[in-house]
């Protein structure tokens, strides 16, 4: 079984620029290239899951999304196919659910189709929606400081399962550290 990263988008890989739709504004968090790329030396299959609540508000569109999603992966550097799959939920919080995180439904249907093992899957964000979607899917959760809270404010609502850690470049580094001793 494989070991898989779900990444939310804004606020995680991407400076977070409220309803963004211009692919000219997308810019990377310091070390997302980085990271994306020890985490797939480490044999993490790597999966985007974004909300974009744009979409359902009709603030932008779908492809507005994906022409940002291209820009990022065009900034990232790692080739075309760095995510094994993405998931852009376009539904906004007051139409129902389907992708919308905190939903684990894309989490759910990528272990099945992957052959994922829970256990070594995890849900990387910002906000708690991502950590609620990674813990309702059964896999671990971790709430980076590269969003909209500081790591004072996680401290005040991070779920006891979850796991804080300053930005995505360290969390790859501690998993590394987790790492068995080679010989």
């Amino acid at each position: 079984m494989s070991k898989a990263l779900f990444l939310d988008r804004d606020g995680t890989l991407i400076i977070d620029k409220d309803y963004l739709s211009d692919p000219a504004g997308v810019e990377l968090i310091p070390g997302a290239s980085d990271a994306l790329r020890t985490a797939r030396d480490l044999g993490y299959k790597l999966f985007l899951f974004t909300n974009q609540s744009g979409i359902g508000r009709g603030f932008f569109t779908l492809a507005d999304a994906v022409a940002c999603n291209h820009r990022m992966i065009e900034l990232l550097g790692l080739g075309p196919n760095v995510f094994t799959e993405i998931c852009i939920a376009p539904e906004s919080a007051d139409q129902p659910a389907i992708y919308r995180k905190p939903s684990p439904r894309f989490i759910h249907e990528s272990i099945a189709r992957h052959s994922l093992d829970p256990a070594q899957c995890w849900m990387i964000g910002d906000r708690e929606s991502d950590l609620e979607a990674g813990l309702n899917a059964g896999i671990h959760a971790v709430a980076i400081c590269t969003g909209k809270y500081t790591a004072e404010k996680w401290r005040e609502k991070l779920p006891r399962q979850a796991g804080l850690q300053p930005d995505l470049k360290a969390f790859v580094h501690s998993l590394r550290s987790q790492l068995p001793p080679t010989d």
